[in-house]
Protein backbone atom coordinates (compact mmCIF):
# COMPACT_ATOMS: atom_id res chain seq x y z
CA UNK A 1 0.00 0.00 0.00
CA UNK A 2 1.30 3.41 -0.96
CA UNK A 3 1.67 6.29 1.49
CA UNK A 4 0.51 8.60 -1.27
CA UNK A 5 -3.11 9.76 -0.96
CA UNK A 6 -5.15 8.78 -4.02
CA UNK A 7 -7.83 11.18 -5.22
CA UNK A 8 -11.00 10.42 -7.11
CA UNK A 9 -12.03 13.21 -9.44
CA UNK A 10 -15.69 13.48 -10.39
CA UNK A 11 -16.07 16.83 -12.17
CA UNK A 12 -19.42 15.87 -13.74
CA UNK A 13 -20.96 16.13 -10.27
CA UNK A 14 -20.34 19.91 -10.13
CA UNK A 15 -23.84 20.70 -11.47
CA UNK A 16 -25.36 18.66 -8.65
CA UNK A 17 -23.04 20.10 -5.99
CA UNK A 18 -23.87 23.67 -6.97
CA UNK A 19 -27.56 22.99 -6.38
CA UNK A 20 -27.03 20.78 -3.31
CA UNK A 21 -25.23 23.39 -1.20
CA UNK A 22 -28.44 25.35 -0.78
CA UNK A 23 -31.50 24.00 0.96
CA UNK A 24 -33.87 22.51 -1.64
CA UNK A 25 -37.09 24.43 -2.31
CA UNK A 26 -39.19 21.32 -1.90
CA UNK A 27 -38.90 17.58 -1.63
CA UNK A 28 -38.62 15.87 -5.01
CA UNK A 29 -39.61 12.56 -3.38
CA UNK A 30 -42.84 13.92 -1.88
CA UNK A 31 -43.57 15.78 -5.13
CA UNK A 32 -43.13 12.55 -7.12
CA UNK A 33 -45.45 10.67 -4.75
CA UNK A 34 -48.18 13.30 -5.13
CA UNK A 35 -47.73 14.02 -8.86
CA UNK A 36 -49.38 10.86 -10.14
CA UNK A 37 -47.35 10.75 -13.37
CA UNK A 38 -44.80 8.15 -12.34
CA UNK A 39 -42.94 7.92 -15.66
CA UNK A 40 -42.38 11.68 -15.89
CA UNK A 41 -41.11 11.68 -12.30
CA UNK A 42 -39.04 8.49 -12.89
CA UNK A 43 -40.93 6.78 -10.07
CA UNK A 44 -40.50 3.08 -10.84
CA UNK A 45 -42.33 1.26 -8.09
CA UNK A 46 -44.77 2.00 -5.29
CA UNK A 47 -45.00 -0.44 -2.43
CA UNK A 48 -47.30 -0.08 0.56
CA UNK A 49 -44.80 2.00 2.56
CA UNK A 50 -41.87 2.80 0.27
CA UNK A 51 -41.03 3.75 -3.32
CA UNK A 52 -38.28 3.26 -5.87
CA UNK A 53 -37.35 6.25 -8.00
CA UNK A 54 -34.52 6.75 -10.45
CA UNK A 55 -31.76 9.20 -9.55
CA UNK A 56 -31.91 12.27 -11.81
CA UNK A 57 -28.12 12.68 -11.37
CA UNK A 58 -26.96 9.05 -11.59
CA UNK A 59 -23.46 7.83 -10.80
CA UNK A 60 -24.14 4.93 -13.14
CA UNK A 61 -26.89 3.71 -15.42
CA UNK A 62 -29.75 2.34 -13.30
CA UNK A 63 -28.91 4.33 -10.14
CA UNK A 64 -32.02 4.05 -7.95
CA UNK A 65 -33.27 5.66 -4.76
CA UNK A 66 -35.44 3.82 -2.24
CA UNK A 67 -37.38 5.93 0.23
CA UNK A 68 -40.28 5.73 2.67
CA UNK A 69 -43.38 7.70 1.70
CA UNK A 70 -43.22 9.58 4.97
CA UNK A 71 -41.09 12.73 4.89
CA UNK A 72 -38.64 11.86 7.68
CA UNK A 73 -34.92 12.47 8.02
CA UNK A 74 -33.89 10.34 11.00
CA UNK A 75 -33.45 6.57 11.22
CA UNK A 76 -35.17 6.50 14.61
CA UNK A 77 -38.29 7.97 12.98
CA UNK A 78 -38.71 4.90 10.75
CA UNK A 79 -41.22 2.34 11.89
CA UNK A 80 -40.14 -1.29 11.99
CA UNK A 81 -42.52 -1.95 9.11
CA UNK A 82 -40.92 0.82 7.03
CA UNK A 83 -37.43 -0.44 7.76
CA UNK A 84 -38.43 -3.97 6.78
CA UNK A 85 -40.13 -2.68 3.62
CA UNK A 86 -36.99 -0.77 2.63
CA UNK A 87 -34.95 -3.96 2.97
CA UNK A 88 -37.45 -6.01 0.97
CA UNK A 89 -37.79 -3.41 -1.78
CA UNK A 90 -34.00 -3.09 -1.98
CA UNK A 91 -33.81 -6.82 -2.56
CA UNK A 92 -36.44 -6.50 -5.32
CA UNK A 93 -34.59 -3.55 -6.88
CA UNK A 94 -31.38 -5.58 -7.12
CA UNK A 95 -33.28 -8.48 -8.67
CA UNK A 96 -34.91 -6.17 -11.24
CA UNK A 97 -31.61 -4.45 -12.06
CA UNK A 98 -29.98 -7.88 -12.47
CA UNK A 99 -32.69 -8.88 -14.91
CA UNK A 100 -32.62 -5.62 -16.89
CA UNK A 101 -28.89 -4.82 -16.98
CA UNK A 102 -26.88 -7.70 -15.50
CA UNK A 103 -24.44 -5.59 -13.45
CA UNK A 104 -21.39 -7.21 -11.83
CA UNK A 105 -21.98 -5.65 -8.41
CA UNK A 106 -23.68 -2.89 -6.43
CA UNK A 107 -23.01 -0.02 -4.09
CA UNK A 108 -25.96 0.25 -1.70
CA UNK A 109 -26.15 2.78 1.09
CA UNK A 110 -27.64 5.74 2.91
CA UNK A 111 -26.17 9.22 3.23
CA UNK A 112 -27.44 10.37 6.62
CA UNK A 113 -27.20 14.16 6.97
CA UNK A 114 -25.93 16.86 4.63
CA UNK A 115 -22.30 16.50 5.79
CA UNK A 116 -22.45 12.82 4.79
CA UNK A 117 -23.59 13.72 1.27
CA UNK A 118 -27.37 13.69 1.60
CA UNK A 119 -28.70 16.09 -1.02
CA UNK A 120 -32.12 15.85 0.60
CA UNK A 121 -31.41 15.29 4.31
CA UNK A 122 -35.02 15.79 5.42
CA UNK A 123 -36.28 12.70 3.52
CA UNK A 124 -34.37 9.46 4.06
CA UNK A 125 -33.42 7.59 0.90
CA UNK A 126 -31.08 4.72 0.10
CA UNK A 127 -28.96 4.57 -3.06
CA UNK A 128 -28.69 1.43 -5.17
CA UNK A 129 -25.90 1.92 -7.72
CA UNK A 130 -25.23 -0.86 -10.22
CA UNK A 131 -21.55 -1.42 -11.01
CA UNK A 132 -19.80 -3.18 -13.87
CA UNK A 133 -16.22 -4.35 -14.10
CA UNK A 134 -14.40 -1.52 -15.86
CA UNK A 135 -17.26 0.99 -15.55
CA UNK A 136 -14.72 3.71 -14.81
CA UNK A 137 -12.64 4.82 -17.77
CA UNK A 138 -10.55 7.71 -19.06
CA UNK A 139 -13.50 10.01 -19.92
CA UNK A 140 -13.94 11.60 -16.46
CA UNK A 141 -10.22 12.26 -16.16
CA UNK A 142 -9.43 13.54 -19.64
CA UNK A 143 -12.77 14.86 -20.82
CA UNK A 144 -14.41 15.94 -17.55
CA UNK A 145 -17.35 13.81 -18.68
CA UNK A 146 -19.03 10.82 -17.05
CA UNK A 147 -20.42 8.41 -19.60
CA UNK A 148 -23.87 7.09 -18.74
CA UNK A 149 -24.57 4.41 -21.32
CA UNK A 150 -28.34 4.83 -21.56
CA UNK A 151 -30.90 7.63 -21.26
CA UNK A 152 -33.15 7.95 -18.23
CA UNK A 153 -36.33 7.22 -20.23
CA UNK A 154 -35.05 4.02 -21.81
CA UNK A 155 -33.55 2.88 -18.49
CA UNK A 156 -36.95 3.50 -16.88
CA UNK A 157 -38.67 1.45 -19.59
CA UNK A 158 -36.24 -1.48 -19.21
CA UNK A 159 -36.69 -1.54 -15.46
CA UNK A 160 -40.49 -1.27 -15.67
CA UNK A 161 -40.42 -4.24 -18.07
CA UNK A 162 -38.41 -6.30 -15.54
CA UNK A 163 -40.78 -5.26 -12.74
CA UNK A 164 -43.91 -6.10 -14.73
CA UNK A 165 -42.53 -9.48 -15.84
CA UNK A 166 -42.21 -10.37 -12.17
CA UNK A 167 -45.68 -9.10 -11.41
CA UNK A 168 -44.48 -6.13 -9.34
Amino acid sequence: MSDKLDRLWAPWRLEYIKTAVKEPDGCFLCEAIEAGNDRDRLLLHRDELVLIIMNLYPYNNGHLLIAPYRHIGELDDLSTDELNAISEVTRKAVRWLDKAFNPHGYNIGLNLGRAAGAGLPAHLHWHVVPRWDGDSNFMPVLGCVKVISDGLASTYDELRKAIEEEGG
